[in-house]
């Protein structure tokens, strides 16, 4: 056992002996290494050292650059203010000296008053020399159609023609109603009350004959604007419009030829825009109204049912 382990060392030392031995670095080449490594590294800053004095020269030619162009402008501009300032100063004392010149040299005299008359003075004449011309205008607005207006209207007194083309009377009118329908065209000109006939069909069956006439005349160029304060005074003007001009539901409505209104701000806003829109907006009142709108006296087409003096209607005796 001593041996194997003897023999065991003897060849470990062997091996030893054999393996060559690594070279170890000379102290020379050590300094030299280290020589290039410092020579490279203060190189670098010395480049960097250089880059950042170069920028600082700029800087500095710069900021004694700018200094140079602040002083120059602020003292340039300092002197053109002084100037102005002057210059409006000496204007303004010559001003000051000619306008005291012109004060010494006016005569103060006292000039006669003269009242003039006032523009409303002056209006209220033009409106006297005119009223006499206003009424026949008015009432020549339908006189170039007068033969066809009252040929319509004669057809009214006879036979109703219960089949006749929506839009046309299909009920026969008496001759009062012939005679209130010509002094409301030729007389108002279109545009006026006229006392009801007792019962609100009949008022109904009066005005289909003027939308009938108006048709005639203008086509589908105008609107029928119906004012009645209570809904079932609506609902009776809606079902005796259907039944004397043959009508359907789809004819009432705001896109439509009548339209139901029960309060008089939304019927002359409604009236308003058919007139710029271009059309014609025809405005019937029913006789439950007590008064009319000074609203509506603006608009060229529009009846008023009234009742008559020292008589007045119930509702109930309106239906």
């Amino acid at each position: 056992m001593a041996d194997t382990t003897v023999t065991d060392e003897l060849q470990v030392l062997d091996a030893e002996a054999q393996t060559p031995e690594l070279p170890r670095p000379n102290a020379v080449e050590i300094g030299q290494e280290r020589a290039q490594l410092l020579d490279l590294a203060t190189y670098e800053l010395r480049e960097r050292r250089d880059a950042l004095q170069r920028e600082i020269n700029e800087l500095g030619c710069r900021k004694q650059q700018l200094e140079k162009e602040m002083y120059s402008n602020f003292a340039g501009q300092s002197d053109a203010i002084v100037r102005h300032v002057k210059g409006f100063q000496e204007y303004l004392s010559g001003s000051l000296r000619g306008l005291a010149q012109t004060v010494e040299q006016l005569e103060l005299v006292s000039q006669p008053l003269r009242v003039q008359r006032s523009p409303l003075d002056q209006e209220q004449d033009n409106i006297e020399k005119s009223t006499t011309n206003i009424l026949p205008a008015i009432s020549e607005i339908f006189r170039p159609d007068e033969a066809l207006i009252r040929s319509c209207l004669q057809q009214f007194l006879g036979q109703p023609d219960f089949y006749a083309d929506p839009w046309k009377l299909r009920r026969s009118l008496e001759q009062a109603d012939i005679t209130l329908l010509e002094d409301w065209f030729f007389n108002q000109g279109g545009r006026g009350a006229q006392f009801s006939r007792g019962l609100r069909v009949h008022n109904i069956l009066v005005s289909a004959a003027a939308i009938t006439v108006l048709g005639k005349l203008y086509g589908d160029r105008f609107q029928c604007l119906i004012l009645a304060g209570e809904p079932e005074h609506l609902g009776e003007w809606r079902r005796g419009l259907q039944d004397s001009l043959g009508l359907g539901r789809e004819d009432f409505g705001p896109n439509s030829g009548i339209v139901l209104f029960d309060r008089c701000e939304a019927l002359v806003e409604r009236a308003d825009r058919l007139e710029d829109q271009g059309e014609l907006p025809l405005i019937l009142v029913d006789s439950s109204e007590r008064s009319v709108d000074i609203a509506l006296l603006q608009f060229p087409l529009w009846l008023a049912f009234a009742t008559r003096p020292g008589k007045q209607y119930e509702d109930d005796d309106l239906l």
